[in-house]
């Protein structure tokens, strides 16, 4: 529901005066939302947003946001000045907070998680695609890792285990399943780290590897893999290396995508479940049914 620009009486040294109002959507829970795109001086900002807090405080409206593009950050002192607080940013916006009511406020934090991957893809030779990478933390250790990275906004974990090893290999491959994922802290920008180990099933097998971030990559022997000393000494990547094997040998099973319909129009969404053991209750609900 939105809420039209209109105006407010405001008591401007010791005269009534009319000041124009901030366009605003009201949210699902009790607070507005302003999407600043007008172009205005600081002074006639802080103005209505004076104005509009005054008449969002009489209608017992809660939080509210104001989402600054780039291009008008001349405004968020004004709003600094009334209470405002950094909310989150983003290439082209800044999102500005407020709550009203006293006392703590309740509304959402700002994504406290960044997700990666990384891909466990073996040939049938039980060879294993690995990676060197030319920056960061493994640049000119020669250690060999599996292809990773950041899952991207809006993109499924099965998208993205698949493009980062088309792009640091130029391997097609197919999504099996999520094997493991671990939870670390104080990772990236004191950001909390979701790390999703998934299987894929290679469908081409020559590689060419990304000129730009990737030094070298190959099919490795499974045991050579192994063996290199960091993987050893590296608590992660010992139990990493367990579950590969014992997948290997089918003794354990992931989770799969089973794709759901979301609550949002033209969206997709999965649910990765265990499918090996969910089919085999099915079969023994309806013999015993």
């Amino acid at each position: 529901m939105s809420s039209k620009s209109g105006m407010e009486q405001v008591l401007v040294e010791n005269e009534v005066q009319q000041v124009r109002l901030l366009d605003s959507v009201n949210d699902d829970h009790g607070g507005v939302i302003v999407e600043l795109s007008e172009s205005m001086d600081s002074k006639v900002f802080a103005s209505m947003l004076k104005a509009s807090l005054a008449l969002w405080r009489s209608q017992g409206k809660r939080g509210v946001w104001i989402k600054v593009p780039i291009e008008l950050v001349n405004l968020v002192e004004a709003a600094v000045k009334e209470g405002f607080w950094f909310h989150h940013a983003e290439p082209k916006y800044l999102m500005l907070a407020f709550w009203i009511p006293e006392g703590a406020h309740t509304l959402p934090a700002n994504a406290s998680h960044r997700v990666g991957v990384g891909a466990f893809v073996m040939n049938k030779k039980r060879e294993v695609l690995v990676v060197q990478e030319k920056s960061g933390l493994f640049r000119g250790t020669g250690v060999w890792k599996f292809p990773t990275g950041v899952v991207d906004e809006g993109e499924d974990i099965c998208a993205a285990a698949m493009r980062e090893v088309k792009e640091e290999t130029a391997i097609d491959t197919e999504f099996v399943e999520v094997l493991a994922f671990r939870q670390s802290h104080k990772s990236f920008f004191d950001k909390s780290d979701l790390f999703f180990v998934c299987m894929l099933r290679p469908l081409t097998f020559d590689i060419e590897k990304q000129e730009s971030e990737i030094e070298d990559a190959q099919w490795m022997p499974w045991d050579e893999y192994v063996a290199q000393p960091f993987v050893q000494k590296h608590e992660l990547l010992k139990h990493l290396v367990g579950i590969c094997k014992a997948k290997e040998d089918e003794a354990y099973f992931g989770f799969s995508p089973v794709p759901i319909t979301s609550r949002f129009p033209d969206q997709k969404s999965y649910l990765y479940v265990n499918d090996r053991d969910l089919k085999g209750s099915k079969v023994r609900m309806s013999q015993t049914a």
